[in-house]
């Protein structure tokens, strides 16, 4: 599923929560956020893997000010290899959360207000990060 078509998917799933109403499931490839974050965490950036494996998202709270980072796999299933990575750019350390995992890796969280982030995730041997994103 195309960047567009999951943030598009993504706006109908919450209008219908707003408004009460009931939402067909996406389709069974579609791997989309579901609130692992927790309460009041918004998706403002994501990187789909490669071969359907899984997504990438990057969410914001703006009451607690931090970034969160998600890894979720397309077809949960078998135990395997699953990372997701975030830290403030410009610092060294990175805060990670990997493991196999049959459904997702993270959360995980950073105070970044003001301040640029670098992030990404593992699905077995594919990996994607994306550096300097998301200023502010």
């Amino acid at each position: 599923m195309r960047i567009s078509q999951k943030i598009a998917a993504l706006g109908l799933a919450s209008a219908a929560a707003t408004a009460g109403a009931l939402v067909s499931a996406a389709p069974a490839q579609a791997a989309l956020y579901g609130g692992q974050c927790g309460s009041g965490y918004n998706v403002v950036n994501l990187i789909d893997l490669p071969d359907l494996r899984g997504t990438v998202y990057l969410t914001y709270s703006t009451s607690t000010r931090k970034n969160c980072v998600v890894t979720l796999r397309e077809r949960p299933g078998t135990a395997t290899l699953m990372e997701a990575y975030l830290r403030r750019s410009g610092t060294s350390s990175w805060v990670k959360d990997s493991g196999n995992y049959t459904t997702y890796a993270g959360p995980v969280y950073v105070s970044a207000a003001g301040s640029c982030v670098d992030w990404g995730g593992t699905i077995g041997t594919a990996s994607r990060t994306r550096t300097g994103t998301n200023c502010g």
